[in-house]
């Protein structure tokens, strides 16, 4: 008998190749946004940070050596001066006005371009330019071409039918910046509004029409009521930067006149006066007014968000 003889068999080890964990693809994913993340911490947190910290202070700029830590003096004085409490309401009145004014004309400019005309392309782009403009650009075209007393547009019509000619920006202050706000701001809520027309179930409106109902109807039973948060949310939108501006305030009456809102206030304390524990506490209020602003805005945008994936 021959022996056989067998190769010992070797067993080749398996390895195991492991999935990563959720924790580190999520880590992956959000990786390359860490260097923007950080960007972002630094320009706008850390010196707002330090806003925060120089409220708590008496500080001048003219005698840096006898700052001193007063607490919440700072806030109270804001809260209590007369000045600053009519910056204040200022501030109000003019934000009301021009989301107010802006929606309403931002609507009737909405239902005209929702309708089928020749050149409807043409005259959005004309209508939506205002917006485009800068915003100090827009304050010297109306403070020069429009307003002027000697040869601004609107005295040279009056001239021309023999009317009064007044100097606008003296007699009214408050909505010669008010008018200049709502032309700049009108087509922003007009594109907000138009895309909440766009969006609305065509089936629904032809079978409203089909039922006998006229135009009135139509819009006060199905439009306004579809367009409601788009109102919301151009509302919101609008106040959080007119809450802040500073441009039309300071151009076209450099805050005389009683016109002086709380963003110009916080220059005139911080660069004028020197004061600048107090243009912080009065900063770190309008950010925080324009930060709760910002939560119910952004509240809006997602409810309208989860509006269209139901529909989708």
């Amino acid at each position: 008998m021959s022996a056989t003889t067998t190769a010992p068999i070797t067993a080749t080890p398996v390895r195991m190749t492991r999935r990563p964990s959720a924790r580190l693809r999520a880590w992956s994913t959000r990786g390359p946004l860490l260097p923007a993340l950080v960007f972002m911490i630094v320009v706008t947190q850390l010196p707002f940070v330090a806003t925060v910290v120089i409220s708590f202070f008496d500080w001048n700029a003219l005698y840096p050596k006898a700052r001193h830590f007063t607490g919440v003096d700072n806030y109270q004085q804001v809260l209590t001066d007369a000045d600053l409490r009519h910056s204040v309401w200022t501030t109000i009145l003019l934000t009301v006005t021009v989301v107010l004014v802006s929606l309403v004309l931002g609507m009737v400019l909405a239902l005209l371009l929702d309708r089928r005309f020749r050149g409807r392309g043409f005259v959005r782009t004309l209508l939506i330019a205002p917006f485009l403009v800068v915003p100090v650009a827009a304050a010297l075209l109306w403070k020069h071409v429009l307003y002027n007393p000697e040869y601004g547009l609107l005295n040279g019509l009056l001239h021309y039918v023999g009317g009064p000619q007044p100097d606008w920006i003296s007699t009214t202050p408050l909505l010669a910046v008010e008018a200049s706000l709502i032309w700049q701001w009108t087509p922003f809520m007009m594109l907000i509004l138009l895309a909440g027309l766009q969006s609305r179930d065509s089936q629904q409106l032809e079978a409203a029409r089909v039922d006998g109902a006229n135009d009135w109807q139509i819009f006060r039973h199905l439009t306004l009521p579809h367009l409601r948060r788009y109102l919301e949310l151009g509302a919101l939108l609008g106040s959080i930067y007119i809450v802040q501006n500073f441009d039309a305030v300071f151009t076209i009456t450099s805050g005389g006149l009683g016109t002086a809102n709380l963003p110009y206030t916080v220059y005139q304390s911080f660069y004028q006066a020197h004061e600048n524990g107090l243009a912080s506490a009065a900063g770190v209020l309008v950010v925080i007014g324009s930060i709760i602003i910002a939560t119910f805005a952004l509240r809006v945008v997602s409810s309208l968000f989860r509006e269209e994936v139901s529909r989708a």
